[in-house]
């Protein structure tokens, strides 16, 4: 396999042959690999327009760095997996007002 001075750009990568890529470290994937593999759908989002304090806003649109949204979004797919997982388990939702 050729060795490169510098990583290669997605453009590069694309433009290399079959022939000339190096597959000998990467097993043979059999029926077992596969036995236990399960269909995940990708996630779709949908665009909203929500108000969010300014501090809030501030803290995920962190300078120099991009995906805000992504790091937003993720906080609250944490926080919607933990609520399911305390409705399993019969716990209360810390949000709803005791009765």
């Amino acid at each position: 396999m050729k060795k490169y001075e510098k990583p290669l750009t997605t453009g590069e990568i694309a433009a290399v042959r079959d022939k000339h890529i190096d597959f000998s470290d990467i097993p043979e994937l059999d029926d077992t690999f596969w036995r236990d593999a399960q269909l995940v759908e990708p996630d779709t989002t949908e665009q909203v327009t929500m108000r969010i304090k300014r501090s809030v806003l501030d803290f995920f649109k962190k300078p120099g760095q991009k995906g805000y949204q992504t790091r937003i979004n993720r906080v609250l797919e944490t926080y919607v997996q933990r609520q399911r997982k305390l409705e399993s388990s019969g716990s209360m939702n810390p949000l709803e007002p005791r009765r």
